[in-house]
């Protein structure tokens, strides 16, 4: 694949980035995260916005950190990266605390960092589920027990995506999943809430999602674990009568170019489904709302899917560094994003990231 390395100011050049310092095992439960972003407001007050986008079922904030350079008042692109819809799947807001902290740590050093907060808003959503990630919910679902990524208004509810529009039974009764087939999770069927929108925590992200675009949305990222792939929308399946949307050609090519690239540069495979039937998905009703480029990216392998009752969470800082290269591909090239152009640039990565998989 032909690339150009990262864009510089005239004259400027690169040095060497550093890795933030975490040690395997610190992971951050709703109280550290919150201590950590309160952490990074007060460390560099001039790069981050901390607030809350709204409460969880239980009353707890659902924080959003915005990292940009805020003496910089030039027209921006912006981005949106969430974690932790799912309670149980940790890492994927740990990939958002760590990509935050890369980015203020470096910005005063790295020129490609500086480029990039100078003309881009990074929002980080890092506990979408505030919720289940405190109680550790291996059930996907909030405290209502609705899985909050089936509640999104895009093939809502339908029996084909494996979903019932379930809620709170009486107000008091969770059933986040079904097991029709009890040895073949691919076949459960989970609680999608009665209506689109109906939980605190999928209409807090999409009013976020709804100020974002008025600022230049360019692409988003819905972080999830665990099968070591990147999704993007696919064509809908052809027994589907009136799909929500329909790929361009362009489109399609710009998917692709990003899958290439991801298969080439980093551990993670891309999936290559030629259809769907999904439906409520957070990144499906990003792409079909605000036309933008949207993923799934999916941390870690199949060795730590809780639906197999192998849920672990091991190798922390390892899996950080595998989470970077995605990240600043897609930040460097956020104006391609935006346009929907190819996105050729390449960014430049610390020793040691990509790391080598584990064996």
């Amino acid at each position: 694949m032909v690339t150009t390395e990262t864009v510089l100011p005239e004259g400027k050049v690169d040095q060497p980035s550093i890795l933030p310092n975490w040690k395997d095992g610190n992971y951050h439960n709703y109280f550290g995260t919150t201590k950590m972003l309160n952490g990074f407001n007060e460390k560099y007050p001039d790069l981050v916005d901390v607030f809350s986008i709204g409460k969880s079922v239980l009353g707890k904030n659902i924080w959003c950190v915005r990292v940009t350079n805020e003496n910089n008042d030039d027209i921006k692109s912006s981005c949106l990266l969430d974690g932790c819809i799912h309670g149980v799947e940790w890492e994927a807001g740990e990939a958002c605390l760590y990509l935050a902290e890369y980015l203020l740590i470096n910005f005063n050093t790295n020129e490609t960092i500086k480029l990039i907060l100078n003309t881009t808003q990074v929002y980080l959503v890092p506990l979408v589920n505030p919720d289940a990630r405190e109680n550790n919910d291996l059930w996907l679902g909030n405290d209502n027990g609705v899985d909050l990524n089936r509640n999104f208004d895009i093939f809502f509810g339908k029996l084909r995506s494996h979903c019932l529009r379930l809620g709170k039974l009486l107000n008091r009764i969770k059933i986040p999943v079904i097991k029709f087939y009890p040895n073949d999770p691919s076949k459960w069927w989970r609680n999608c809430g009665r209506y689109t929108f109906s939980e605190p925590e999928s209409q807090s992200l999409r009013d976020l999602m709804k100020v974002i675009d008025t600022q230049d949305f360019s692409f988003y990222v819905n972080c999830h674990t665990a099968t070591h792939e990147i999704f993007t929308p696919v064509p809908w399946a052809k027994t589907i009568w009136n799909p929500p949307y329909i790929l361009t050609e362009n489109e399609i090519q710009i998917f692709n170019y990003v899958k290439d690239w991801v298969e080439e540069n980093t551990e993670y495979k891309a999936d290559r489904s030629t259809d769907t039937v999904l439906g409520g998905c957070s990144f499906m009703w990003v792409f079909n709302e605000f036309r933008i480029p949207s993923f799934v990216f999916e941390i870690f392998t199949l060795d730590y899917d809780s639906f197999y009752g192998k849920q672990k969470h091991d190798n922390l800082v390892h899996w950080m560094k595998t989470t970077l290269p995605f990240f600043m591909y897609l930040l460097v090239n956020v104006d391609n994003l935006r346009q929907w152009r190819t996105p050729d640039i390449q960014p430049l990565f610390p020793d040691g990231v990509p790391p080598e998989p584990l064996s």
